[in-house]
Formats: structure tokens, sequence, C-alpha cells
């Protein structure tokens, strides 16, 4: 049998990725049939299908999950020794790609961010905005290196290099009824409020929405969004209440605009935040140098939530 092709593993990386072949081309800014091309190519030298079509989409037959898991784990080696050779050089070149949940933005981009491009001037940086289900999907895929998730679903293909205890709290107006509530909030208080629920694709939704049937309670929000700007602003100007993580909102809890309480639930005051990557995807010295620095300058990452020392 003659070498596998590396231009028809790596489209068919891509047609796996996108579930359509079209999108792979458009992608790839080339015609579709090249890629057809390829791939019919390979089936026949291999005399095995590896593409099948669904009403969801092109899915790969076992034969191609293992063709494209193989295609992967060869571009996370030659990387790993890419990066080596870099570290031999200083780190003066290299380059992180990095899925980031949007409730991280602010703690990201106020100092972090600057700072490492400053100390890594020959690094380049490639940041994703993605919900906690996205992020891991681009782990799972090797298309970035790293995550910082929020309440992210327990899975053995992943690594976790950092985990720190970031309460999901209720955030109030200053005004509102509950402000003068003493001690942690149960779900039933909830009843009858106006509430703004992130979308279930984020950690931030799928906790809040778990814990509420684990309680017998449905959710009903007045506003369902995927920003969590949206959700700071629809508790500011007065309208409702929104379940957050202290450090995302902690430039409004400052200045006043917002209230913070705790909630009763201990999965909701035991939520995480981690920074992750694909288990046995070796990280390249850039990945590793901007992993450390994250864990030493993100104040998600660097300790618990204020709040939780405050309230010991």
């Amino acid at each position: 049998m003659s070498r596998l092709s590396q231009r028809a593993l790596a489209y068919l990386n891509e047609v796996v990725h996108f579930r359509s072949l079209r999108k792979a081309a458009q992608h790839l800014n080339i015609d579709p049939s090249a890629i057809s091309r390829q791939l019919s190519a390979l089936e026949e030298e291999l005399e095995i299908r590896l593409l099948e079509r669904t009403p969801q989409g092109v899915i790969p037959t076992e034969a191609g999950n293992m063709l494209v898991a193989h295609f992967r784990q060869q571009r996370a080696n030659e990387q790993g020794v890419l990066s080596r050779l870099c570290d031999l050089q200083g780190l003066r070149q290299g380059s992180v790609r990095i899925a980031v949940g949007e409730g991280f933005i602010t703690d990201l981009i106020s100092q972090p961010l600057q700072s490492f491009i400053l100390r890594y001037p020959g690094i380049d940086l490639e940041v994703q905005m993605a919900g906690a289900n996205e992020a891991v999907g681009l782990l799972k895929e090797d298309a970035v290196d790293l995550a910082l998730v929020y309440a992210p679903i327990e899975d053995e293909a992943l690594t976790v290099h950092v985990d720190t205890r970031q309460p999901l709290d209720l955030i109030i107006p200053p005004q509102h009824r509950l402000a003068s509530h003493r001690g942690p909030v149960s779900m039933t208080e909830l009843r009858g409020e106006a509430l703004a629920l992130i979308h279930s694709s984020t950690g931030m939704g799928q906790l809040a929405v778990m814990v509420a049937q684990l309680e017998h309670m449905e959710l009903r929000p007045k506003l369902r969004t995927n920003s969590v700007a949206v959700l700071t602003n629809f508790v500011k100007s007065g309208i409702g209440v929104a379940f957050m993580p202290e450090l995302t909102v902690s430039h409004e809890l400052q200045a006043g605009s917002i209230r913070r309480l705790p909630m009763a639930n201990p999965a909701l005051r035991d939520a995480r935040a981690r920074i992750l990557s694909h288990q046995g995807r070796e990280l390249t010295v850039a990945s590793l140098a901007c992993l450390e620095h994250l864990r030493n300058s993100m104040r998600f990452f660097s300790d618990d939530a204020p709040g939780l020392a405050r309230s010991a």
C-alpha cells in the first residue's frame, strides 16, 4: 500500500469539521470537485468508504474517523517538534490558539493579554470567542490549543490545567426587593422574577438549567441571549435579575450599578473555571508559556472568587 496522501487527509479533516464538502471547499478557497476527486482517490486506494451522507450533513465512517484522528495526531506531533525547536531559539517565535468564553474577556484583556504580547513579541495569539460546548469541540478537533471554560461538563478527553472555584451568583439591581436579603438565595425565591438567562450552550446556562431541574423548578426567562454584555445591561437597567460569576461583573459591582447575592444550591456555589487542553496532545512551548502566564495573571485562574474569602 502506498503512503497516505497528506492533501487528501487534510481535505478529509476539513469536510468532517464542517460536515459539508461545499463548506470545506469555501473555507479552503478551492473548487469542491478538487476535494471530491482527492477523497474518491483515497477511498479507491484504501478500498473502504470514508464518509456517509445524513440529513445532518456529511459524517465520517469508522475508517474516516480513524484517518482524521491519525491526521490530527500527526499534525500535533509536528507542532510539538517545531515547538521544541522554537524553545531552542528562546521563544522568539510561535503561535497559540485559545477559545475563550465571553465571561472571561474583561479579565483577559484588562492586563494579561497585553503583558503576554509585550513579554513574547514573537508569539502570535489567536483568540476565539466560544461557549463551553463549542470550546470543548474545538479542543477535541485540535482547532485550538487551550480553552478557558466556565462550568464545563467532566470529560476524560480533556486535561485540566487550572481549576478555581467561581460560584454562579445572582446579580440584581441595587434597589431590587432582594437587596436586603440575608444569606444565600434559593431557586424557589426567584419565582415570578424577571430573569435574563444566557444560552444553554454556555457553562453558565447549562448549570442554571440543571440546578433548576434538580429543584423541580422551570426557569421561564423574560430574556434569552448568548451575550454576557446583554445580561449585565439587563440587570443594570433595573429590568430584572440574572446569574453571573462575581469576576465577570467586578467593575459593575465596584461601581455599585448592580449587587451580588450568593445562591444556596451547592452546585452553583461550587462552579469551576478551568483552563483545558486536549488529552494526549502535547502542548507547544508557546502554549505552555501562555498557560503559565494566564494562570498567574488572570483573576479567574490565580485564585478562587473574592467573595468566597470574604464569606469565610
